[in-house]
């Protein structure tokens, strides 16, 4: 919690004003017993109506006085916690986007959700606690004892007592339970996971009839949850009770002292009323205290997983190198690449180099899990290579800046991501001052502008959450108008048009060589009737480069492309008939 506390700089006037108003409160609500007292020695002991009535006076408007600064308090209270959960939140929003796919992939989408939502919320909790009950409770519990120790030192000693069977259990409470939260905090990440699988993967689990074993792995997730809450529960459950049993044996051994004394005449009504008074504010200050723990002890186990994303370095580094403009073919440069998702597991490329030149299409294919999107992902560096070097423009992608090089690239990813938002918003994605007309070109080339056309609004068309109203073949297509309006330098296509029929995907290819001379295309494809017209292709096989040249050349020399293209022998006779 303590790393988190730069985050309330922004408020220091309501973090120091609004426990001076919560103090003030206390104060007058110390005060009140003790003029009750007075109230009954002098008033009600002595039958003086006038006493009393005045006195009920100030003792109301000390009530609406301490209410008014209440108020204030929790105004202020409100504001700072607001505040520092706002910047909690835009904070890890901006540390998760700087993160690459290395870390992202070893926390978890649900739980990185979790993290800025619900334990951003605890935290966020916990500062209006603190500024509004943390300074108030141990006042009044110190303020009631020092006023009963005024009034009766001997009948203040027995608060004394108290005090460690207290601490005992709170010491307990805490020591069982901060395990259990973070615990807790784990299974709510796992039935998110799972959560979240089923409702993007709903039409699958419905096309195979799987809906009762989701069914009941979210409920045995969910279970696991309960029980992890129905734990602590039971333990927070006996907070309160346990504390209101150690005050109310202080206060029977409090009446019966107090009795003694007053039979004996040494003490008057007024003053064991009042120390029952003082006793019942620090029971209710107790009980608050109880709950603030558990709370904090929530809000602790949040806050450790929050610092955990936020002290997590990103494993792609930014450099502020210069770098030299050269007048070089060469746009892209693999030299001996070789990579692992972790430092443990098996490298899924082995020792890979090859150069593509500026204004060439180069298609990659091979079977899955060959490694083909794994290269792509180094270009505009998602991961960082283990050995070797990738460069672009002849410089190692590790020196350009991160924006400078994904300026650099277009790149259109095998499952397609659209954003709610017009269609012409989506296509400007990449390119903000793109003009109407050059998104129009953009959607033209990728042979979207037929069925944006008959759309009702045009590109002015809502699009659903995901892009849902769209087929996968019109999201694919508007995916490459997106890339294509971006004007970079590289296109990198990864299977993209996987759900392009092939007269479609033939006009796209010619399309974009038609209209970008200049561009250099990297076509990664399952079809070999994708790649065959490209300038190279590389052929992928197990994290190796079996293939690198022409169609004409590996249907000669490369046996891993010659067993792709005869399998697929029916598309080409249709690729080569839908070409002519």
């Amino acid at each position: 919690m303590f790393k988190l506390l730069p985050y309330l700089k922004n408020y220091k006037k309501e973090c120091i004003i609004a426990p001076i108003f919560k103090l003030f409160e206390a104060i007058l609500e110390l005060i009140l017993p003790t003029i009750m007292a007075l109230v009954i020695n002098n008033g009600v002991m002595k039958h003086d109506t006038n006493y009393v009535i005045k006195m009920g006076i100030i003792m109301i408007g000390m009530s609406c006085l301490g209410y008014c600064s209440s108020l204030v308090c929790q105004y202020l209270a409100s504001k700072a916690s607001q505040g520092v959960g706002t910047e909690l939140r835009n904070e890890l929003f901006i540390h998760m986007s700087s993160l690459s796919y290395a870390e992202i992939d070893d926390i978890g989408t649900s739980s990185l959700i979790n993290r800025i939502t619900n334990d951003v919320n605890q935290v966020q909790t916990a500062v209006a606690m603190l500024l509004r009950l943390v300074s108030r409770a141990p006042f009044i519990c110190m303020g009631a004892i020092v006023m009963s120790m005024i009034l009766n030192l001997k009948l203040s000693f027995i608060l004394f007592c108290t005090a460690p069977f207290f601490a005992i259990i709170l010491y307990l409470f805490m020591s069982r339970t901060a395990p259990m939260y973070k615990k807790y905090q784990k299974r709510l990440d796992d039935l998110g996971s799972i959560l979240r699988e089923n409702l993007m993967g709903v039409r699958v689990i419905r096309a195979f009839v799987k809906t009762n074993d989701e069914s009941q792995r979210f409920d045995k997730s969910n279970d696991e949850l309960s029980s992890a809450a129905i734990r602590i529960g039971k333990i927070s459950a006996l907070l309160n009770p346990l504390t209101s049993l150690v005050m109310n044996f202080a206060i029977i051994v409090l009446l019966w002292t107090g009795a003694v004394e007053i039979n004996a005449g040494s003490m008057s009504p007024g003053v064991i009323i009042t120390f029952i008074n003082y006793i019942t504010q620090i029971l209710l200050a107790l009980l608050v205290v109880s709950n603030l723990i558990i709370l904090f002890t929530k809000a602790s186990a949040s806050a450790s997983r929050i610092n955990e994303v936020l002290e997590m370095k990103s494993s792609i580094v930014e450099n502020s190198n210069d770098i030299s403009v050269n007048s070089s073919d060469k746009m892209i440069e693999f030299n001996d690449v070789t990579f692992r998702y972790s430092d443990s597991g098996d490298a899924v490329l082995q020792n890979i180099s090859f150069i593509i030149n500026k204004g060439e299409t180069v298609g990659v294919i091979g079977g899955t899990g060959s490694g083909k999107s794994t290269m792509i992902n180094l270009i505009p560096r998602f991961y960082d290579v283990m050995q070797g070097s990738v460069l672009v423009n002849n410089n190692d992608v590790r020196n350009y800046s991160l924006e400078e090089l994904r300026k650099m690239i277009s790149l259109v990813p095998q499952k397609t991501e659209l954003f709610t938002g017009t269609i012409a918003e989506n296509l400007k994605f990449g390119n903000e001052n793109a003009s109407d007309d050059e998104i129009k070109k953009a959607a033209e080339i990728a042979q979207a502008s037929e069925f944006i056309s008959y759309l009702k609004d045009g590109y002015d068309t809502i699009v659903e959450r995901g892009g849902a109203n769209f087929s996968g073949g019109q999201k694919q297509r508007l995916s490459i108008a997106r890339a294509l309006a971006k004007k970079s330098d590289i296109l990198i296509l990864d299977d993209s048009s996987s759900a392009l029929d092939l007269a479609t995907d033939a006009a796209l290819r010619h399309a974009i060589s038609d209209n970008f001379k200049d561009l250099t295309v990297i076509v990664v494809s399952q079809r070999s009737s994708s790649v065959k017209s490209c300038d190279k292709i590389i052929v992928f096989d197990d994290g190796k480069i079996a293939g690198f040249g022409k169609h004409d050349e590996l249907i000669e020399q490369c046996e891993v492309y010659n067993e792709i293209v005869r399998s697929q022998l029916s598309d080409e006779e249709a690729a080569v008939s839908y070409e002519k």
